[in-house]
């Protein structure tokens, strides 16, 4: 039993109307799901303001209501709180709702453009072979140690991620990783949380739709290194130029890797083969089953979370070789007779595009093509669909352009301008197949023996949103579709 006045500690609270010592039994951020003695956040999101849904609320159960505005008439025998700022407040009431999980877990966020996935699923991985029982907050997906949720967004909202943490605590787990996106941290949705441990992976082209300029993109990316206690520790990539940038103002302990640069956990690349990564890490030769010069980031980011973590130095090394990466990234088949390689990613920024396709040119051996299939969301940031094209074109012997998510937009109106920044000869490599599934089998029907096709954007989806429906499809299991035809 938690009372109102229970949670409301930490909130900036401008006026009260009612009593703070009732009983709640349940918070909510959807006034549909809200039921008896229940505490209704009126959340002020980009599109909606869940301040109209305060009767509904009520009517279903709500004793209490936490607003930024008390609405003109009030419901008898309810309590209202009127907070500075709605966001923050869901998030520390969510925090002290469910016992402050965070204290109880050694906590790390990720964040960066690129990397997230995989640098948090590494690390669920390592911790569960260290033998912790661990929890994962991912884009692909949740995990409570063996058990899989489902994952809706990056980072959820603050209710569910605290009830999900909860979970994790009650369930035994000692650790947790998880992603943190911009968008989590600009609407406060990890307010109240206590972070041990934060890493940054990378910053490039995305999300300007949200954020409008890169400035601000990386404004808010700071501030998840600013709000970090003394007695955490903070990770940057050095190599990144803004990677100092993020660690300025931090009061945490602060710690660099890179490829490049002399830092606290230096890598360098001695072999990248389709049999994966052989490296030195401060000195120490290992050979990891990851491919690429972005894969040798991500397992330097791993490697310093863990030992900034206390963890043994040879222990992690040793569990880390015989990791392989989250569903949907750099994930590869080859077909048994023809040899053809196919690969699907995620990489639907310029910058992860290009990272992927540098990593598939130094796999060729001699003659092999590389033939992409690639789209671009829509109702997303317009401005990087033209470096998409201009990255897919150039670092590929053959391009075919198709849709990706078109959501409310035309697909073709997205591959136009997928188009639009392509010269002459670059035309000339491209193919514009909007139907993805034509597109992958296009692909690879033209493929030779030996050749690599990277079919990129989606990863580990396992739909394609259309027009506000999501028709199941997933790109893994239609290029192996595909390639059983091509090997009959």
């Amino acid at each position: 039993m938690i009372l109102l006045q229970d949670i409301l500690y930490k909130v900036a609270i401008k006026s009260v109307v009612g009593h703070t010592n009732i009983l709640v039994e349940n918070i909510q951020i959807d006034s549909r799901k809200i039921k008896s003695n229940g505490c209704f956040l009126a959340l002020r999101g980009v599109n909606l303001d869940a301040s109209q849904f305060i009767d509904a609320a009520i009517a279903n159960g709500a004793t209490s209501i936490i607003c930024e505005e008390i609405p003109a008439t009030q419901a008898e025998g309810v309590t209202y709180i009127q907070c500075q700022n709605i966001s923050v407040a869901a998030g520390i009431i969510a925090h002290s709702f469910y016992g402050e999980p965070s204290s109880s877990i050694k906590l790390v966020g990720i964040t960066g453009t690129n990397g997230k996935t995989t640098i948090a699923t590494l690390l669920y991985k390592l911790y569960t072979a260290l033998g912790y029982k661990t929890g994962l907050i991912s884009t692909v997906n949740n995990q409570i140690g063996n058990e899989i949720l489902p994952s809706t967004h990056t980072t959820p909202d603050p209710v569910s991620l605290n009830a999900l943490l909860r979970n994790m605590v009650d369930q035994g787990c000692t650790h947790a990783f998880m992603e943190v996106s911009s968008h989590a941290i600009h609407q406060h949705r990890i307010a109240g949380l206590q972070f041990c441990g934060a890493v940054f992976s990378n910053i490039t082209h995305d999300h300007l739709d949200y954020h409008k300029t890169f400035a601000e993109y990386i404004r808010v990316k700071k501030i998840f290194f600013d709000d970090l206690p003394a007695s955490a520790f903070a990770i940057s990539n050095l190599d990144d130029k803004n990677g100092q940038v993020m660690l300025q103002n931090t009061s945490a302990s602060k710690f660099y890797y890179g490829l490049k640069n002399i830092c606290d956990f230096k890598g360098r690349i001695i072999d990248n083969a389709l049999d994966g990564l052989l490296m030195s890490i401060n000195e120490q030769e290992v050979h990891f089953r990851l491919i690429g010069e972005f894969n040798a980031y991500n397992l330097l980011a791993v490697f310093a979370a863990a030992i900034c973590s206390g963890e043994d130095k040879l222990q992690v090394l040793v569990a880390l070789s015989n990791l392989t990466g989250a569903e949907g990234r750099f994930d590869y088949v080859v077909t048994p007779k023809e040899k053809v390689i196919g690969i699907v990613d995620y990489a639907h920024t310029p910058d992860a595009l290009l990272n992927v396709l540098s990593t598939i040119k130094k796999l060729q051996h001699g003659g092999e093509s590389i033939i992409t299939v690639v789209g671009c969301g829509g109702d997303r940031d317009k401005s990087k669909r033209k470096l998409m094209g201009i990255a897919a074109a150039e670092f590929s012997t053959k391009a075919i352009f198709t849709s990706d998510n078109p959501r409310s937009e035309e697909p073709n109106s997205i591959v136009s301008d997928m188009a639009e920044g392509l010269d002459e000869g670059l035309k000339r490599k491209v193919l514009m197949i909007v139907d993805r599934r034509e597109a992958i089998r296009t692909a690879v029907m033209m493929s030779k023996p030996e050749d690599i096709i990277l079919v990129a954007g989606k990863g580990h989806e396992k739909y394609q949103e259309i027009k506000g429906t999501k028709f199941p499809f997933d790109d893994k299991l239609v290029l192996n579709d595909a390639f059983k035809e091509l090997d009959k």
